[in-house]
């Protein structure tokens, strides 16, 4: 399991990239032998986090994860939840597959 916990420094007063946490972790390959991953991201703040963005290298997947979950705007740019806010101890999760792993971290957010 990678488990990213962004640096310490604060965006505001409320909230940081930090809060937001990202677990990604193994399971079940595809039925053709493609590995596949779980991925959880979750705000830990005690407020709503908005505009999450995540550094994903070129992300893709063959499995469908819907655009409105996650999806890559640009090489290493990939949104999360549409932009909207995710609330205190909300999160988002998808599986996607491919012959390997790309590692999420993120890389800014927005406190509402």
């Amino acid at each position: 399991m990678y488990l990213d916990n962004g640096d310490r420094n604060r965006i505001g007063t409320s909230c940081s990239k930090a809060d937001i946490v990202i677990y990604e972790g193994t399971i079940s390959p595809l039925p053709n032998g493609v590995p596949s991953y779980t991925v959880q991201i979750l705000n830990t703040c005690d407020c709503s986090i908005s505009n999450i963005h995540v550094s994903c290298g070129w992300f893709s997947s063959l499995r469908l994860i819907s655009p409105s979950v996650f999806r890559r705007i640009f090489f290493d740019d990939c949104l999360v939840n549409d932009g909207e806010p995710l609330a205190p101890g909300e999160a988002v999760s998808f599986q996607d597959a491919n012959s390997f792993r790309y590692p999420l971290s993120v890389t800014t957010v927005d406190c509402c």
